[in-house]
């Protein structure tokens, strides 16, 4: 077996085994960055079906593969599969902030002219991308630097947490008294400031708490606990967020001021399909795609501090019995919060902090809960949510056939891939072939299940839809991933066969 090391600075040589390809490489970053983008707008944009922090752990999923796939093929099977797990989480933070009225202020035709209600509106989608992307950073950092988090550690960090994000709410989103319209002076959603005459109904905002509870988590990670990776990561996924949703944003606010722009020119040739464009998922798809690129980037800029380890490091402190008994304690509060209404469960999915906080135990402890989080607990709210559209909430599929085809099916197979990769990892199977086999499985489930929910909008039919444009986008991500999938592979056996 040959090893390579590659000098990132005058005094730092990291080993990196037989990667794919030379890390080092600007067309190395320029494929992983697109196959990224690709991840993260396919899974963006299915995230705009079933929405809020549950819908947001698609894009994380994917991502995650993604980046482990390349960044880290020659890890151990459990820690790859701890930083999909983290990134999962990470991205599920930001979904409980309001942004339909910021998305408002660049767009609704009262305000189109208005350069100045723009200008704000899109300053308040900086500033919750980078959010929400922030989150999804410093947590993938935590699980690709190496340091090893406890799980008491992490029980006791969610408190503090919760506490900062309720300092960071009175701090920035207060006052909000409708009633008497006093609201927060840096207020991003509707205001009687920007339409004096309307019906204004504001939003409650928590932005500002869930920047406050990311900034004391990136202190923590980079000053407390000196996971320098971490700590950059939570700025580049701010950079890479504050960028993104303003981008996809800027192109449904352009053709509501300008919708002249995609008809004329160089671009006339998308007048056909404009009439079925769904402009408010094709800037979902974009947010995703720009965010996921820069994450990317932000990554292979730290990648010297990415952490090689060996099956040594990673002692597992709670028992699988202790795994499982968690596991169906998150589900049964995710499923009864989620589907069921259970009173004394409304607030599980209130904040991503209080979500998160069982899977973020076990992620760290246990050494089932990392392919559980990225497999089958990712899969649950959307599998549900797609047989609640489908078979409850209308009648395109029966309730018997709907429950065989979108849960029992893929809850089944995202289970049992779970445990059967995590008893190769525990017979030293590393990263390469896990992120492999996760990547493609979850790319056609995730697919599969959005392709149903949008009653299967094939391109190639004579009935073109409002969901036609993005299904062709996803196609050609599925594509895209699956041919990664393959190539790395080929490569891999390539370097076997070359050892």
């Amino acid at each position: 077996m040959s090893f390579v090391s590659f000098e990132f600075t005058a005094s730092v040589s990291i080993p990196l085994g037989e990667h794919l390809v030379q890390t080092n490489r600007i067309s190395f970053l320029i494929i992983v960055a697109l196959l990224t983008a690709m991840a993260g707008g396919m899974g963006w944009g299915i995230r705009g079906q079933y929405g809020h922090e549950t819908g947001a752990m698609v894009a994380g999923v994917l991502m995650g593969f993604t980046l482990v796939l390349f960044f880290w093929p020659q890890a151990t099977s459990l820690s790859a599969a701890r930083v999909v797990a983290l990134t999962v989480l990470g991205i599920s933070f930001g979904g409980s902030m309001t942004y339909g009225q910021t998305v408002g202020l660049t767009h609704d035709s009262p305000l189109i002219g208005n350069w100045a209600a723009l200008r704000w509106g899109m300053l308040g989608l900086m500033i919750k991308g980078g959010v929400w992307m922030g989150f999804a950073g410093v947590l993938m950092g935590m699980g690709f630097g190496g340091k090893r988090y406890r799980p008491l550690e992490i029980a006791m960090l969610i408190p503090a947490l919760f506490v900062a994000l309720c300092v960071g709410i009175w701090l920035f989103n207060q006052p909000f008294d409708p009633e008497n319209r006093l609201l927060p002076q840096l207020y991003f959603s509707d205001h009687w400031h920007w339409e004096p005459d309307s019906d204004v109904k504001p939003r409650r905002e928590n932005w500002g708490g869930l920047l406050c509870s990311l900034i004391a988590l990136a202190f923590y990670t980079g000053v407390i606990r000196k996971d320098r990776l971490a700590r950059n990561m939570a700025i580049a996924g701010f950079i890479a967020g504050g960028i993104g949703f303003p981008s996809g944003q800027a192109i449904q606010a352009l053709n509501a001021w300008n919708p002249e722009f995609f008809r004329t020119g160089v671009l006339s040739w998308l007048e056909p399909v404009l009439p079925y464009m769904n402009w408010w998922n094709m800037m979902e798809i974009t947010f995703g795609a720009v965010a996921g690129f820069f994450l990317a980037v932000g990554l292979w800029f730290n990648r010297h501090m990415i952490q090689e380890t060996e099956e040594s490091d990673e002692p597992t402190e709670i028992s699988p019995g202790w795994e499982f008994t968690l596991l169906i304690c998150h589900v049964y509060f995710l499923v009864g919060s989620g589907f069921f209404a259970v009173a004394a469960l409304s607030e599980y999915q209130s904040f991503g902090l209080i979500l998160c906080a069982i899977p973020l135990i076990g992620v760290v402890g246990g050494r089932y809960w990392p392919y559980l989080c990225a497999l089958p607990v990712a899969a649950v709210p959307i599998a549900g949510k797609t047989l609640l559209n489908l078979s409850y909430q209308s009648t395109d599929t029966a309730i018997v056939t709907g429950w065989v085809l979108y849960v029992i099916i893929p809850m089944t197979l995202s289970f049992v891939l779970a445990l059967w990769l995590a008893n190769l990892g525990r017979r030293g199977q590393k990263s390469l072939p896990f992120a492999r086999i996760g990547l493609l499985f979850t790319t056609w489930l995730y697919f599969g299940l959005n392709l149903a929910f949008f009653r299967i909008p094939w391109p190639f039919t004579e009935e073109i839809t409002g969901r036609t444009p993005s299904t062709v986008i996803f196609i050609v991500c599925s594509v895209a991933l699956t041919l990664a999938v393959i190539f790395a592979g080929f490569r891999s056996q390539a370097s076997e066969d070359a050892s």
